[in-house]
């Protein structure tokens, strides 16, 4: 069997409690990802493409049988400013949110924050029209 592949057998929570100091191949971008520089000992995606792999149901478990990746699909804002990464399963379709790595690319992150106003659900020329149909006052 593919050591790569193999999945590793610790007790339930294992990863909760005890930092990840492995590194790993990126499955996205094919780069070496190492766990210095996170600013965490929890290193759970890729610092250059933001791409993670499905490996838990519940943060830290490992229960999930997928092991799909996980595409870095928008940022949101938690209550004490931190950012944090919204992941999505192209296999599965399972959400997760993961909290961003001091050294993660801030141009794949700004890009992500940026995507809903560079990309919205209706035609930019008609938002006067659309404020004045919804009764929304414009500057």
């Amino acid at each position: 069997m593919n050591r790569e592949n193999k999945k590793k057998s610790f007790e339930k929570g294992y990863y909760k409690n005890h930092p990840c100091n492995e590194s790993f191949t990126c499955r996205v971008c094919g780069r070496l990802v190492v766990p210095e520089g996170s600013g965490t000992g929890h290193r759970n995606h890729c610092p250059y493409c933001l791409a993670s792999r499905h490996l838990d149901v519940e943060p830290g478990d490992r229960a999930a049988e997928c092991g799909g990746v996980m595409e870095p699909v928008a940022v949101w804002v938690r209550k004490n400013g931190e950012w944090a990464l919204i992941h999505r399963c192209r296999i599965c379709g399972a959400l997760s949110s993961n909290c961003i790595a001091a050294d993660d690319n801030p141009l794949k992150l700004m890009s992500l924050a940026v995507k809903p106003v560079a990309c919205p659900p209706f035609p930019l020329e008609r938002l006067e029209e659309l404020a004045r149909l919804t009764g929304c006052e414009t500057p």
